[in-house]
Parts: structure tokens; sequence; C-alpha cells
């Protein structure tokens, strides 16, 4: 959902306003040539003159920070060019320690461990955008898509049964571990686009001059179930028992989808 909200013009000096919070780069001009990739660095806040980002060029946002602010006068953007404030997607969980099978005669394995939970995506960048002027040749593409969940981790295979002798059956085989839950999606962030022609904006957007993608991070799965353990044979078909297989887990949970809010300065 895009919100538009109209409001007296607003100069926005708190971006320019020294202080401790936010790290600030001040530049006339920023040129981001094709397929370059330009980093903000530690810095949340940039403030420029003219901004122009040539074909597939990239600025990244200080995904350290959960706001970023972007001040200039005048933007020129040339094909699919990317504003990236996404989340980062959890890691896997680890996989469960698979069981023993025993040297000795007649012995049981030892069950397989439990896979661990994915991590979860870290939720998107909230970015506040203002400008005065804005010129568009192909696409420019705000993305602050929530990171995805981890998958969770497999569980650890089952130890089989040792082989049987003519005094003692085959021992028996342990049962898989069970798979780690997936990781939850992080949210998608908050979009805040000043400028003094909203209909302007509105047109960019259903255009798709301007894609805004503020989606939740997908759901990390579960890991698989571990293998369960074979069982010991014996002699006269004297075996142990096969182990059962470890259980699946639950899928996470999906992220929520950031808002879009448009403001006239």
């Amino acid at each position: 959902m895009i919100i538009f909200v109209f409001m007296r013009r607003i100069l926005f000096l708190w971006f320019l306003l020294p202080g401790v919070l936010y790290a600030q780069l001040r530049v006339s001009k920023l040129v981001i040539k094709p397929k370059q990739v330009y980093d903000l660095g530690q810095s949340d806040i940039l403030v420029a003159d003219t901004i122009v980002m040539m074909d597939s060029s990239r600025l990244i946002l200080n995904k350290l920070k959960g706001e970023n602010f972007i001040r200039v006068k005048s933007i020129r953007v040339g094909n699919y060019c990317i504003i990236d404030g996404r989340g980062v997607n959890g890691q896997s969980g680890r996989e469960g320690i698979s069981g023993v099978t025993p040297g000795g005669p007649c012995l049981n394995g030892s069950p397989g461990k439990d896979g661990t939970k994915g991590l979860d995506g870290t939720k998107a960048i909230n970015l506040s955008l203002y400008f005065e002027k804005i010129s568009i040749k192909g696409q420019l593409i705000i993305d602050v898509t929530g990171g995805g969940g981890g998958r969770g981790g497999n569980g650890g295979a089952g130890g089989g049964g040792s082989p049987g002798t003519r005094h003692c059956n085959g021992g028996n085989g342990a049962n898989g571990g069970k798979a780690g839950p997936g990781g939850n999606g992080g949210n998608g962030g908050a979009v805040t686009i000043t400028f003094f022609k909203p209909q302007v904006l509105k047109d960019l957007i259903l255009s798709k001059k301007i894609v805004i993608r503020n989606l939740g991070g997908d759901a990390g799965p579960s890991g698989k179930g571990g293998y369960h353990g074979g069982a010991g044979l014996g002699p006269s078909k004297r075996n142990g028992k096969d182990g059962e297989p470890g259980p699946y887990n639950s899928n996470g949970i999906s992220g929520e989808k950031g808002s879009v809010v448009i403001q006239a300065n």
C-alpha cells in the first residue's frame, strides 16, 4: 500500500545538523558509473547536490543502521539502477552429529543428534529519500526486501547396530536426529519519499519507472530428518531392527511487507 501525505515544505535541516547518532556523507556530485557498486560504508545519511546513477549501477545503504537518509537536489537515473537496503539472509542451522555404530558385537547404535534452528533473516533498511528534481531514463529499483530465514539443520544419521554372533542378535539401528526448524524471514523496510509533485511520483511508480520492493523475507524451510541406522545382521536371520528416520520440523514464518509513504514538501 502506498500512502500519500501532503504537508508544508520541509527543508530537512536536521539532515545537516551534526550529531553522534548519524554518520553523514556530503558530496557536491556523486557519479556511480555503469555496473559500479557504491557503498555508503559507515554513513547512514547521504547529502548531495547531484547524484548520477548510470546503467546497472547500485547504491548500497548502510545495513548496520536501521534508518538511512538520502537528501539530494537532483537525481539522474539510467536503466536498471538499484538502491539496495535489503535485509541479510539468515544462515542455515548446524547439522546434527551422526550416531555411532559400536565396534563390539551385538550392540545397538547411538541416535543422531538434532539439527539446530536456521537463523532469522534481518529486517530491511528504512529509507527516507528527499529530492527536488528527478530524471529516469530506464528504471530505479528501491529494494528493501527483508532477509530470508535460514534453512534448519539436518538431523544426524542414526548409528547402525553391530553384527550379531551365535550367542546374540545383531544390534538395533538407532533413530535419526530431528531436523532443525527454519528461521523466520525479516520484515520489509519502510520507504518514505518526499517530493513537491506527488502525482509525478505516483505516475513514475505506476509506470514502473520507480519500483519499490519491500516484501518480507521468505520463511526458512525445515531441515531434513536424519537417516535411520541400519540393523546389525546376525546368523540365522537373527538380525536387529532398523531405527526410525528423524522427523522433520516446522518451517519459519515469512516477514511482513514494509510500507511506502509519498510526501509533498
